[in-house]
């Protein structure tokens, strides 16, 4: 499927990561996520039921990046492709979480990691 909707750069405020003071403080990760569906229903009939509302995904990606806790940015990347995999019409989702301010002593830009899903 060439299809595919993209969210690019959201930005959340949240609480994952392996060591105390990341948990406590908090910082920002970036969540990219491109869904692949069959977008021609929407294409012809202009109607967003026939699509993935990405507006409403996103918030409810933000909603769970922020409101769950993980060691791990590889786990919060599935609780994020678990989410966008809820929508049946979604054949596969590829899900970025980038980590700008991880905790690791050499100068970087950021870390990321990329999982893809699909059924």
């Amino acid at each position: 499927m060439s299809d595919r909707i993209d969210i690019r750069g959201l930005r959340v405020f949240a609480h994952h990561g392996v060591y105390p003071e990341e948990k406590e403080k908090g910082q920002v990760f970036i969540v990219d996520v491109v869904a692949r569906l069959d977008l021609a229903d929407a294409g012809h009939s202009d109607a967003l039921a026939d699509t993935l509302d990405y507006g409403m995904l996103a918030a409810a990606i933000q909603e769970r990046v922020q409101g769950e806790r993980w060691d791990l940015i590889e786990r919060v990347a599935q609780r994020v492709a678990d989410l966008v995999l809820e929508d049946v019409r979604v054949t596969e989702t590829e899900v970025t979480v980038r980590k700008p301010e991880a905790p690791i002593p050499v100068a970087f830009d950021e870390v990321a990691v990329t999982i893809t899903r699909g059924r």
